[in-house]
């Protein structure tokens, strides 16, 4: 999965806490935020110089994005086949953290689990709608 396909995705399940994620797609809709955020944060800055105090665009966006970045990471969770409220781990500081970006970073399971078909295979036979994308980053060690 590319970034636009990724942010595209991703917004367009804006509250789609079921199935699953791809490492790509978490991944690239992660690096969005960060990018539109720093953006945003600066022209905040230069219109209305402030920082940190008041800084209306950014926030809007961090407000409009919460909910797609919460379901992406219960998704991305559901590919590893854990439930999305494992989420709640990261409250734990340093350990939750570490284990957070561990289970964001390692490959999903393959084929089938109990949280649908897996993002990276073929859709199941007469399924077409167009949910399953196939990565463009490479297997590796398979």
């Amino acid at each position: 999965m590319d970034f636009q396909t990724a942010v595209k995705t991703c917004l367009s399940k804006y509250v789609t806490f079921s199935g699953r994620a791809a490492r790509s797609e978490y991944w690239w809709f992660s690096l969005f935020l960060i990018v539109v955020t720093i953006v945003l944060s600066g022209v905040d800055y230069l219109v209305f110089g402030m920082g940190e105090i008041f800084s209306p665009l950014s926030d809007l966006f961090s407000l409009a994005t919460f909910l797609p970045a919460i379901a992406v990471t219960a998704r991305r969770l559901h590919d590893i086949d854990r439930s999305g409220w494992w989420m709640l781990i990261g409250i734990v500081p340093i350990v939750g953290w570490i284990l957070m970006i561990y289970w964001l970073v390692i490959q999903g399971t393959d084929g089938p689990n109990r949280f649908g078909h897996d993002p990276l295979g073929t859709p199941p036979y007469g399924d077409d709608d167009g949910d399953y994308t196939q990565s463009s980053i490479p297997n590796v060690g398979s």
